[in-house]
């Protein structure tokens, strides 16, 4: 079963969270051949109706004592850009894409994701994707971390 997990970590995302969970990101998975997705959703206000049927399921949560055992079954992870989010699923191994969210003040999050960036460690977008110039969803450009992202990096750097 190839699994995609997304995490907001103790916050909220609501951005990220309906994007993810979107009816086109959903068939973009399937297309991609992931048959579940797991959303942590922290504190946030978009709360996915769960479901399963015979070809994917949806898991929606808020939070656990460890997202660990996501994390180990996770084909790709899909985080903001927390700290401890991103070196958790580093050290795990996984592919990471991080979704800066620009509506926090003073943000830092977006000097974490461009060093780990730079370092060779992650991918990284912000919302703002969703203006790209062509008919691409974030999560189509967020999965490219599964080999099929370099026709669209420009569109994954923030704009200067």
């Amino acid at each position: 079963m190839k699994s995609a997990f997304v995490t907001v970590g103790t916050t909220s995302f609501d951005d990220l969270i309906a994007c993810v969970a979107a009816e086109d990101s959903l068939r973009i998975l399937k297309n991609l051949g992931y048959n579940r997705l797991v959303l942590q959703i922290g504190k946030g206000t978009v709360v996915p109706e769960p479901f399963s049927t015979e070809s994917f399921t949806l898991d929606v949560y808020r939070y656990k004592d460890s997202l660990k055992e996501d994390l180990q079954q996770a084909d790709l992870v899909i985080s903001h850009a927390g700290a401890g989010s991103c070196l958790e699923s580093l050290e795990k191994g996984k592919p990471l894409v991080v979704v800066v969210n620009e509506k926090l003040m003073n943000n830092h999050q977006l000097e974490l994701a461009k060093q780990l960036h730079k370092e060779g460690h992650l991918f990284y977008c912000t919302c703002r994707v969703l203006s790209c110039p062509a008919p691409v969803s974030l999560l189509l450009l967020l999965l490219g971390s599964a080999k099929i992202l370099q026709p669209c990096l420009n569109c994954l750097l923030p704009r200067p």
